[in-house]
């Protein structure tokens, strides 16, 4: 899986391609890198599919940002039906 990071500031946005399930998970979790960051955001434009496995990295991502921004932006329809059949959609600010 590629993963497009981009810093501004405090500002780090994640934005992954392709898929984030067992196999790629692992990626983007290491890509979580928040020394100095307030504002995390995550850009699924490109994501087709989240697994549970990618679903509990950002949960992890959001629990670190705690007292922090982070967001989920520009989820495909298949990747909010997953948050919102989990109940996730709830618990993350998708935007």
């Amino acid at each position: 899986m590629e993963i497009k990071k981009t810093l501004e500031g405090a500002k780090l946005t994640l934005a992954p391609i392709g898929r984030v399930d067992t196999i790629t998970s692992h990626e983007l979790e290491a890509a979580i890198v928040l020394d100095g960051v307030d504002e995390l955001v995550f850009d699924l434009a490109q994501v087709d599919y989240v697994s549970s496995a990618g679903i509990r990295v950002l949960l992890s991502a959001q629990k670190r940002m705690a007292g922090k921004s982070m967001k989920i932006a520009n989820s495909k329809p298949a990747v909010k039906e997953v948050f919102d059949i989990t109940g996730f959609s709830d618990i993350f600010t998708l935007v």
